[in-house]
């Protein structure tokens, strides 16, 4: 388990449960930079704890199934844990960890597997397909969804303006 709280004001949990696909010290990087670009961007200004899991297709599938109803694999599952809309806090209650002192915001469960597929089928690299579902689901914590068309505007740009501050857009 890797973790890392850094400037005081956040706890990012990295679990690498797979290895199917190779995780190395550059993509937890790039995980837990792209967590705190998101949260910037949406002004949060307290502490915050997030974990992440990364597993293998089966694993991801188990609990698509578990807790959707779905029975399938897919690239990344979002549980927010406290409740957002848009990127404003609506409530804290029960997310608060007393000892820790920081709003638990959710966990973020991606699939490697899928990821690596992902990238090869879209042209770019396996970090850039990281950072984009690691950020889509950060949203997903901050109470952004695209359900609707004008959501998946704001959803998808708040996105798109994380992957070119790490240097990641579509072109890569």
């Amino acid at each position: 388990m890797k973790q890392e709280k850094t400037e005081e004001r956040k706890l990012i949990i990295i679990e690498n449960e797979q290895d199917k696909v190779s995780i190395d010290e550059n993509i937890n990087i790039l995980i837990k930079k792209v967590i705190d670009i998101c949260m910037k961007a949406e002004n949060l200004e307290m502490e915050y704890e997030v974990s992440v899991l990364i597993v293998n297709d089966e694993e991801i599938r188990l609990i698509n199934k578990e807790h959707r109803d779905i029975d399938k694999s897919t690239d990344v599952l979002s549980f927010p844990m406290a409740e957002f809309k848009n990127g404003e806090l609506i409530s804290d209650e029960g997310d608060y960890d007393l000892e820790s002192e920081q709003l638990m915001l959710g966990d973020i469960i991606i699939s490697a597997e899928t990821a690596k597929r992902q990238a090869m089928e879209y042209g770019h690299s396996f970090e850039r397909e990281i950072a984009f579902l690691t950020a889509h689901s950060c949203f997903h914590l901050l109470g952004y969804d695209h359900m609707e068309e004008a959501e998946e505007k704001v959803m998808f740009s708040k996105q798109e303006a994380v992957l070119k501050e790490v240097g990641l857009t579509r072109l890569r």
